[in-house]
């Protein structure tokens, strides 16, 4: 696990902040106020954050070029 990853479990609002949501940030620090919104939040957060580094790792892909494809498990 990352930094961004434990972020996301302890403070899901201030992971937004770091991959450029603000908005959607302010809207988690609402959910996370209710008792009931921190798991929404949380997995709200979990999904967002692994579509920003799915988004990152294509563009680095792109970018730097590629002979193969990645080899998943």
């Amino acid at each position: 696990m990352n930094a961004r990853s434990y972020l996301s479990v302890w403070r899901p609002w201030l992971m937004f902040f770091t991959i450029g949501r603000p908005i959607s940030g302010i809207l988690c620090i609402l959910l996370q106020m209710t008792g009931i919104g921190w798991p929404i939040a949380i997995n709200w957060d979990m999904s967002a954050l692994e579509k920003y580094e799915a988004g990152n790792t294509t563009k680095r892909s792109l970018r730097d070029g590629f002979d193969e494809f990645p080899k998943i498990l």
